[in-house]
């Protein structure tokens, strides 16, 4: 995925329902901005105007919109890319990740 981000400016994924989805938190950690539908496990990662744009889900206007508004504004762009790597290294590093699933299953063997 790496290699596609390398080619990509923006990364946006239009979702009914998700649990947390792993492209969005690989596309933060690229340093990436993200455009998703304002859904559970998406609006995990993405938080509104700070990393991303969330948008209502099937309004095909709204997300146009928001596309529209990260294609035109460079500087907006980068200062959400740059905010979603903060977010994915200090929420979503693999070494938390790993830790908090074996919490649940410590939880659930006690």
């Amino acid at each position: 995925m790496f290699e596609v981000f390398l080619q990509s400016h923006i990364v946006c994924l239009p979702s009914y329902r998700e649990g947390v989805p792993k492209v969005l938190i690989e596309a933060a950690a690229c340093g990436l901005p993200i455009i998703t539908t304002d859904t559970p496990g998406c609006r995990e990662i993405v938080r509104h105007g700070d990393n991303g744009l969330l948008v209502p889900v099937r309004d095909a206007g709204a997300l146009a919109d928001a596309l529209r508004r990260l294609i035109e504004d460079t500087e907006l762009r980068h200062r959400m890319g740059a905010r979603g790597r903060e977010i994915a290294v200090a929420e979503f590093s693999v070494e938390k990740v790993i830790n908090e699933t074996l919490a649940v299953y410590r939880e659930l063997l006690a």
